[in-house]
């Protein structure tokens, strides 16, 4: 997740500054496709007779680029890296722009800096086949709502526009908490997001909707290791299901019962969602599980 800073409302900035138009774009696939051209001939097949049995073959292949909002954050980071495990051109956008710590992967991502209110989506979107949004935070209500919701919204229409074909959110587990809980900003804005992508994506958004994640976080320098307590935490209630299931029905319960989630696993995930035209929808904790398995190896 990325950390808040206030934005003014994006009502009073400048035109220039507002994000894209609905003014017509230049098509992304024409700018990325790259035509292949091949001929075959069955084996037997005179070389003088060439020409009668071979099969022109021309495919239109669109190379993998992904966008990755909140790039250098601890989730983003690890669908970044995921990805250029994977052999995935990757943009990573964030306010801070590239991660300050090393890695060799961190070289093979095209660094942008930049939030949703302002960033240049021509610099990022042309040519993309994904975009997976790691946006969020927390703050006042009115913060909470500007960057769970607004911040969100803003990237799915112009991902839209842009005719980027898939756009991937990582959202918030559906906890069943108290209605005054519900109603914060940090829920609201996050089910605001939710609805959004499913609108303009409604045969290819996917939203994952994870629990507590863990993993080796790095906050200014330090590495905060979360892996030491998600981790056993996780082992423990999945050994013990069958037994806590039946209290899952309490109010808040999930806050102790739903399992934490490796953040290696939302990365995995997320790269299941960019890969795969069949996922799309809501994917809950074992499902987001399910799917990083899929890809892991």
């Amino acid at each position: 997740m990325t950390s808040f800073l206030h934005f003014p409302a994006t009502s009073s900035l400048p035109s220039s500054l507002r994000g894209p138009s609905l003014a017509a774009r230049p098509n992304p696939t024409s700018l990325s496709q790259t035509r292949v051209k091949c001929r075959y001939a069955e084996a037997g097949v005179k070389s003088e007779d060439f020409n009668s049995g071979a099969i022109d073959v021309v495919a239109d292949v669109r190379p993998e680029r992904v966008v990755v909002l909140g790039g250098s954050g601890f989730v983003g980071s690890a669908i970044c890296k995921a990805a250029v495990s994977k052999g995935i051109e990757v943009v990573g956008v964030s306010r801070s722009g590239r991660p300050t710590y090393s890695g060799s992967w961190i070289d093979q991502v095209n660094w942008v800096p930049g939030d949703v209110f302002y960033v240049n989506w021509d610099e990022v979107l042309l040519g993309a086949t994904a975009v997976v949004s790691t946006i969020g935070g927390f703050g006042s209500e009115e913060q909470m709502q500007r960057i769970n919701g607004e911040a969100n919204v803003i990237a799915v229409n112009a991902a839209k526009e842009y005719g980027v074909p898939k756009f991937v959110l990582i959202s918030v587990h559906d906890y069943n908490l108290p209605p005054f809980l519900l109603s914060s900003g940090y829920f609201t804005g996050k089910r605001k997001a939710e609805s959004e992508v499913l609108s303009k994506y409604p045969n290819s958004g996917v939203v994952l909707r994870p629990g507590f994640i863990y993993g080796k976080r790095k906050v200014d320098g330090f590495e905060i290791p979360l892996d030491l307590i998600g981790e056993p935490v996780e082992r423990i209630l999945r050994a013990t299901e069958s037994f806590t299931k039946p209290l899952s029905s309490l109010p808040a319960s999930d806050l102790l019962l739903a399992p934490p989630v490796s953040v290696d696993d939302v990365a995995f995930a997320a790269i299941n969602a960019i890969r795969e035209d069949d996922f799309f929808g809501i994917f809950t904790i074992a499902q987001i599980k399910e799917a990083a398995e899929k890809v892991r190896v």
